[in-house]
């Protein structure tokens, strides 16, 4: 399957997106709604409340998707700091999870990348979660084959290097709503879970089974995908009209829906984030109603 899009050159520095001129390809076509909204040196952050089930119970708390496009070296997989014959323009998504246990704080970041003109785009998955009782970390990076670097707390996940045949992830298929949501995978699957599901609850790094559906509703659509071993659902809403905006999702104990975590949307601003680091700034924290 082929993108049905190009991309632009974008210098960078620190991290930050710059504009540049247009690198055409005469084998795809980019609307110009496409190029004003991902490449105007801005990034989109969207703020969601967050019901996150933990221990059996719901908590309340924050999620950020933080979407912005950046120059990615290819060969040690990090931004860029300008453009060389060594980087390719990346979708970069940051999701983030704040939310407390009874006494003591959880926080979770996923970051992924994806390569814009690439059919097999995966480049990069990072996840860390942190939490009073200890840490976990996991890499993957993916050149022909996925390669994983696990570091984790518990027994069991302590320091693992794992290798595993090239194939679909959980992780990047929120950029390919981003993208292109006509190009999202349907049917039987074979799919690598979330990092952050695999290190919660203490499942295998592996391939599991999977069945994708796509639904139309009057507002939305919404991508869902199920995984019968593990008893669990993924449930992405989003915009039927480019940008494609996400405006919330589910992630669905199928034996026990009371045990699940949900997301709806506040707000998404558009932001140079990475220049809005000074004493004030907080007042965009205001704007996306993030405490």
């Amino acid at each position: 399957m082929k993108y049905l899009f190009l991309f632009l050159s974008i210098l960078s520095l620190g991290c930050q997106p710059q504009n540049s001129k247009t690198s055409i390809n005469q084998d795809f076509s980019l609307s110009p709604e496409f190029k004003t909204y991902w490449f105007d040196g801005t990034a989109e952050i969207s703020s969601f409340k967050l019901n996150q089930s933990r221990y059996g119970e719901d908590r309340s708390g924050e999620a950020v998707l933080i979407f912005v496009t950046e120059d990615f070296l290819t060969d040690t997989q990090v931004k860029a700091n300008q453009k060389s014959k060594k980087s390719k323009i990346a979708l970069k998504l940051n999701r983030t999870k704040n939310f407390i246990t009874g006494v003591y704080p959880y926080s979770i970041m996923n970051s992924s990348f994806t390569y814009l003109d690439q059919k097999d785009p995966l480049a990069k998955i990072s996840t860390s979660i942190q939490e009073w009782c200890g840490q976990a970390y996991l890499q993957l990076n993916k050149k022909n084959t996925l390669h994983i670097k696990s570091h984790s707390y518990f027994e069991g996940e302590a320091d693992q290097n794992i290798h595993l045949k090239n194939g679909l992830t959980e992780d990047e298929l929120w950029h390919w709503i981003r993208i292109n949501p006509e190009l999202l995978p349907l049917g039987a699957l074979e799919v690598l879970p979330a990092f952050e599901y695999i290190r919660l609850l203490h499942k295998p790094l592996k391939f599991y089974q999977a069945k994708a559906v796509l639904e139309t509703y009057e507002t939305h659509l919404s991508y869902q995908l199920s995984y019968p071993e593990l008893n669990r659902k993924l449930q992405i809403d989003f915009e039927k009209t480019a940008p494609f905006r996400i405006r919330g999702w589910q992630e669905i104990d199928l034996k026990n829906p009371a045990n699940s975590t949900s997301a709806t949307i506040i707000k998404t601003l558009k932001l140079p984030y990475w220049q809005l680091n000074h004493n004030g700034d907080e007042r965009y924290r205001d704007s996306l109603e993030l405490n």
